[in-house]
């Protein structure tokens, strides 16, 4: 392995904090404020869910203008947004609909997930360069030169397996506790389930990529150790 490979470029950590509150900032908590604030004043289900999705636009615009490429990250979150505005926009008036309206994007999310994995990079591993890099040109290269080594794909193609499925998993089981629970507590399971299952993965998700972090620098020793036990004597 490189050394451009093996260690990566410095961080700009002032630039890697900004783009980080930037990103979390306008593409998950924008959108959930200016919905609320939108239903608070009166405005319809499905013009509070189109104008949430002026977060992931403006995160869009600004990461263009900084690193003149476009992010993935934003990219899909607008995409949602839209799915979100869509389904609400043609699917009937009806309260039990509304409440599993988020359970079927969010099972699409999950099915991208996994259709990403016919493609020549997983999903998975556009949003860990998101999150991994401070978005410069020597990082972004030193996270897509990782690619060329198995162990670093079989973990992205694994961490897009598991969030694909998670993912599905909490979407079915929103249906059908929409169609079992009261409005009044379907309400609580919507604005609470979402955020356990996510941080759920995301542990999930760091501990994970740590222990193969930490596989991939001991294997050389431990293969070298093996070679050395079975060379014959000379």
């Amino acid at each position: 392995m490189s050394d451009q490979t093996s260690h990566p470029p410095a961080r700009k950590g002032s630039a890697a904090v900004l783009g980080w509150l930037l990103s979390i900032g306008l593409n998950v908590i924008a959108p959930i404020l200016i919905y609320n604030q939108l239903q608070a004043h009166g405005y319809s289900d499905f013009t509070s869910v189109l104008l949430s999705g002026l977060g992931p636009v403006l995160d869009i615009a600004v990461y263009l203008a900084w690193h003149r490429r476009a992010d993935e990250f934003a990219v899909v979150s607008l995409v949602f947004v839209a799915l979100t505005a869509v389904i609400s926009f043609v699917g009937p008036h009806d309260a039990r609909l509304l409440l599993a309206k988020d359970s079927f994007v969010t099972g699409l999310f999950g099915l991208l997930c996994l259709v990403t994995l016919t493609a020549p990079r997983p999903l998975m591993f556009y949003f860990g360069r998101k999150f991994a890099t401070d978005g410069t040109a020597a990082q972004v290269a030193w996270w897509n030169g990782l690619w060329q080594f198995e162990g670093f794909r079989i973990v992205q193609r694994n961490l897009t397996v598991v969030w694909g499925v998670a993912f599905i998993v909490e979407a079915v089981l929103r249906i059908a506790l929409v169609y079992t629970l009261p409005h009044s507590q379907m309400v609580t399971v919507n604005s609470v389930l979402p955020y356990v299952v996510t941080g759920a993965l995301i542990f999930w998700t760091i501990s994970y990529s740590k222990r193969a972090r930490s596989k991939a620098r001991t294997a050389p020793t431990t293969q070298a150790a093996t070679a050395q036990s079975v060379a014959p004597p000379a």
